[in-house]
């Protein structure tokens, strides 16, 4: 225990990223994909009231071209707007997890940040969709992508950790204890 409450920290996190973000907004075109990646991240923590960090996400997803930093700023739309509420990002989003022409990483990102972003249960195609792209080795390569590495936990990758949590909560956190027992 510090003594400084947690929410101060986190507010002065955010006013620090967001007095820097025209510094950050340009790294959304760096030629380094972990660079765009690595920006589309910060950028999602800045507060954003009128619209220029979305706008620029949105500008950067028309024309990206690698799957994962696609999914990156998906994601980083969906916590600007987990902040700061807008409903046409919430249907953007929808609309990328029921494009077929997506790449499955893209679609899978469009997903998680729907369903953090509306109260609707999940509806079967987006089970469909999760359950036909959401691979081991996919699970694994986007581990790259910072919101999933910070949901991995229990030698879970963060895109099956989600699942779990989201999806099946009434599933058992595996266990990392190597001495532990199985069932």
């Amino acid at each position: 225990m510090t003594g400084y409450p947690a929410g101060w920290s986190v507010a002065a996190a955010r006013a620090a990223i967001t007095a820097e973000a025209p510094v950050l907004l340009p790294l959304l075109n760096d030629s380094d994909p972990t660079i765009r990646i690595d920006a589309a991240y910060a950028l999602a923590t800045a507060a954003d009231p009128d619209h220029t960090v979305r706008t620029a996400l949105a500008t950067r997803f028309t024309t990206e071209h690698d799957a994962i930093v696609r999914a990156a700023l998906l994601l980083a739309a969906a916590e600007t707007t987990r902040a700061h509420a807008h409903p046409p990002t919430v249907w953007w989003l929808r609309e990328r997890w029921q494009d077929w022409t997506e790449a499955p990483e893209v679609r899978l990102a469009a997903a998680i940040g729907w369903l953090c972003l509306t109260d609707e249960p999940a509806p079967e195609d987006l089970h469909q969709t999760i359950n036909t792209f959401a691979t081991d080795e996919r699970a694994h390569a986007m581990d790259a992508l910072p919101w999933m590495n910070a949901a991995a936990g229990s030698g879970e990758p963060g895109l099956r950790r989600w699942i779990r949590c989201m999806l099946h909560p009434q599933e058992p956190e595996p266990s990392d204890d190597p001495w532990a027992s199985s069932p």
